[in-house]
């Protein structure tokens, strides 16, 4: 990751106080991100030489005190909290706690906690891994996409939905990769998030392993590699945040449960 010059945000007003004509807007009147998608593709057009600070800085910029990072503690998150804790100190950092984690994963959460001094959310699903396995059975593997979906929408969306209903941000940071899987590499560092309406900005988008690595030496930050996702069952996979199937399977799930689970 090379240190670059330091993106400042466009300006917002001309000398006489109005919109400037470059199609920029002042705060109160920035457009619409799940309906503007000129602004969208200009952005990424314009964030797509910047490093991952300047794109972090930015981010945050837009989001009127409201930016939020999400975290699962897998390996190279340190990276993205570390650069949003360079920008906003106490900037929320939103973790479900899904209950199936590695011993491993915890006590990276905690190391990485002390290290840079998280402002950590973490929520919980509704229902315990211990009663969830006693109903449902064991977690499901990558041949049973149906019983994944409802495993997700269980102990990963529906709390991850409600810290977003709860925290509501503006800006949602995320450290998605396009080197991740297929579904990832079509993305773009910028995006309308429909699933929870907010702008969602993924400052390392085009930051490869190496890369990372890099990162982490540099800042002498932890990493750990002991890590399973059982929402995703492989790393090809997609647990549905990121995906339009997430939301309705929530919806699904509630719906069955009875408004509860």
């Amino acid at each position: 990751m090379n240190r670059r010059h330091q993106m400042q945000p466009p300006a917002a007003n001309n000398e006489a106080g109005q919109p400037d004509p470059n199609g920029w807007q002042p705060s109160a009147q920035r457009p619409n991100f799940a309906t503007n998608s000129h602004h969208i593709a200009r952005w990424n057009a314009e964030l797509r030489s910047k490093s991952p600070l300047e794109i972090t800085r930015w981010a945050i910029s837009q989001a009127d005190g409201r930016a939020l990072v999400s975290t699962n503690f897998r390996p190279y998150e340190a990276v993205v909290l570390h650069l949003c804790s360079q920008v906003q100190p106490d900037i929320p950092v939103l973790w479900v706690d899904h209950g199936y984690n590695r011993s491993a994963t915890y006590k990276h959460a905690e190391q990485l906690k002390r290290l840079l001094g998280l402002n950590l959310k973490a929520y919980l699903p509704k229902i315990t891994p211990s009663h969830r396995d006693a109903v449902y059975g064991p977690i499901p593997g990558p041949e049973d996409e149906a019983a994944l979906k409802q495993f997700s929408a269980l102990m990963k969306l529906e709390p991850f939905q409600r810290g977003m209903r709860e925290l509501a941000p503006k800006t949602w940071i995320t450290a998605l990769r396009k080197v991740q899987n297929p579904n990832r590499a079509e993305l773009d560092i910028v995006s309308h998030d429909a699933n929870f309406g907010t702008l969602k900005v993924s400052p390392v988008f085009n930051s490869t392993d190496a890369d990372m690595e890099a990162y982490l030496a540099q800042h002498g930050l932890l990493n750990e590699w002991d890590y399973f996702d059982p929402a995703k069952a492989d790393d090809k996979r997609e647990c549905g945040l990121h995906a339009a199937w997430g939301a309705k399977a929530v919806a699904s799930q509630l719906e069955i449960a009875g408004t509860g689970i």
